[in-house]
């Protein structure tokens, strides 16, 4: 007997078809093709949220969709390996993913993002595609980390802990797969930022965003923290952390539809 499964690509039809009589939430995890340091794989930003929706999808009755692995990079412009789209050909991606998912019966189709970049193109392109859907379907992205606890942030995000290939990120790679990671070659290095008196979140989005090849100026080796110290251990704390993120956001998210449907 053929062995039940989560993954939306292993089922058949006819099992696409059983699921959808009683169930309707798909889990599109979204990432990016591009480098993670001289040690890290240039999946890590699919691997991530791909893992975190397995864990995700037996609690809310979903299943999960071969993942989005090509992006928006601009940023990483410069770095060997970096196979990234254009804003309107990956919005146009999203789009018609979400027509897609909706004609198959699909009401909640959850893009689980694992690269900051994509979030608001992601947004945008579902709300492009609202008025293709039937109205009891909701299409809308959620990054893993978006439901963090203060505790959960200050052991794995920010600046002192880094953003990019670091020891949150190359961690969470060796507890899926420990063969793709090269620990003899991860390495410490931070970007020379300079003193801020405001808030880093609108500085970073002027620098990062606006200006393709931003970290290949701002780094030597694409690495953005200090991943000399991951663990396995530390990668299964952190994705039961996305897990537990991602569970609490989607419930949040629910609760709003319910309390604000539209106005008839």
């Amino acid at each position: 007997m053929k062995p039940a499964t989560v993954f939306l690509g292993e089922m058949t039809n006819s099992e696409v078809e059983a699921f959808l009589a009683n169930h309707h939430t798909v889990i599109v995890p979204v990432g990016a093709t591009e480098q993670h340091g001289p040690h890290a794989p240039l999946l890590t930003d699919v691997l991530i949220p791909q893992e975190v929706a397995r864990r995700v999808a037996p609690a809310i009755n979903a299943v999960v969709a071969p993942p989005v692995n090509y992006a928006l990079s601009y940023p990483h412009v410069g770095f060997k390996g970096l196979v990234h789209i254009r804003i309107p050909t990956f919005m146009s991606l999203i789009e018609d993913l979400c027509v897609s998912f909706a004609a198959s019966g699909f009401k909640r189709i959850v893009f689980l993002n694992g690269h900051y970049d994509n979030t608001y193109a992601i947004a945008y392109a579902c709300a492009n595609a609202a008025d293709k859907l039937p109205k009891d379907v909701k299409a809308f992205p959620v990054n893993y980390w978006d439901g963090f606890t203060a505790e959960d942030a200050a052991e794995w995000s920010g600046l002192k802990n880094g953003m990019h290939a670091n020891e949150a990120e190359t961690s969470a790679v060796l507890a899926i797969n420990p063969g793709l990671v090269d620990m003899e070659r991860a390495n410490a290095e931070f970007p020379p930022f300079p003193d801020y008196t405001v808030n880093t979140g609108p500085v970073h989005t002027a620098f990062f965003f606006t200006s393709p090849g931003s970290v290949y100026w701002a780094t030597k080796s694409g690495t953005w923290g200090d991943p000399r110290n991951s663990t396995a251990e530390k990668g299964e704390r952190y994705i039961e952390a996305g897990v537990r993120s991602t569970l609490a956001v989607l419930q949040n998210i629910e609760k709003t539809f319910t309390a604000m449907p539209p106005r008839q």
